[in-house]
């Protein structure tokens, strides 16, 4: 049996995974604002910084064999852009990156960090931002994803997505040599309090992105931890750098032939 931790452990996809492994025998360190072993505001260098002094302390001599970055803030009008790009992307890189000499103490470790479907379906986000996030300037980023305005969440949302989908697919070769798998997820809409809580204004944009799936109906946290179940296990040994759709067919409609495309010949 491993130790896993879960960030966003307390509710929806995090609340999910956590069970699951807890129910396959495992040792999970679950992190979250309230209600988990970890409480910690991801959302700050320091409570970065604390959270995982704090796993390292749990954890001991020990290993961690495996880490799902569920923590993340939802598009709602008002919010600032720079929560998003704080919580969103450097609450889970900044975990992993932190955690990395813990998992690579794991004969077989794996991370899974949490992209999103709205990464190729949402037109228009700023993948400077995206860009930036990936550069690891934070107070830059947050600087541009308040710059958007009232709501600028709604364009920091997709856009700190695909940084987290980039930052997977930029260093997936660099973690495995350290034994260390990285994958990533991205979800379409999902049955989460996030989701229906969501404010009148997102919440019909919700309503109407859901009549498109063709699965014609919203995923539940259970089906994304049994994907991220999968990926943090042994069966998924030669999966690395690898980002997976779980949207009810979504991007599979709304871009069929986007990929893949032939390689770009080798520069002279």
């Amino acid at each position: 049996m491993g130790t896993y931790v879960v960030t966003g452990s307390a509710s929806g996809i995090g609340a999910a995974t956590a069970d699951r492994l807890h129910a396959a025998g495992h040792g999970v360190v679950g992190v979250d604002r309230a209600g988990a072993d970890v409480e910690a505001d991801l959302g700050s260098p320091g409570g970065r910084f604390e959270a995982v002094a704090r796993i390292g302390e749990l954890v001991g001599s020990g290993a961690v064999d495996g880490f799902a970055a569920f923590a993340g803030l939802g598009p709602s009008a008002g919010r600032a852009g720079s929560s998003l790009v704080a919580v969103n992307y450097f609450g889970a890189v900044d975990l992993l990156v932190g955690l990395r000499p813990l998992l690579a103490r794991s004969a077989s470790a794996s991370a899974v960090l949490v992209s999103s479907n709205s990464t190729t379906t949402q037109p228009g986000w700023p993948i400077d931002l995206a860009e930036t996030c990936l550069r690891g300037d934070e107070h830059q980023a947050c600087d541009l994803a308040d710059s958007y305005g009232e709501y600028g969440s709604v364009l920091a949302y997709p856009a700190t997505k695909a940084a987290l989908a980039y930052f997977v697919r930029t260093h997936a070769a660099e973690y495995i040599a350290d034994g260390i798998r990285l994958n990533a997820i991205a979800p379409g809409m999902i049955d989460t309090p996030m989701t229906r809580d969501a404010d009148p204004d997102i919440a019909a944009a919700m309503k109407a992105f859901l009549e498109l799936v063709p699965a014609r109906r919203a995923g539940r946290p259970e089906e994304i931890a049994a994907l991220t179940d999968f990926l943090l296990g042994p069966d998924s040994r030669y999966i690395v750098g690898s980002v997976i759709f779980a949207d009810g067919g979504l991007d599979a409609q709304q871009r069929p032939l986007d990929w893949p495309r032939p390689a770009s010949p080798p520069e002279e």
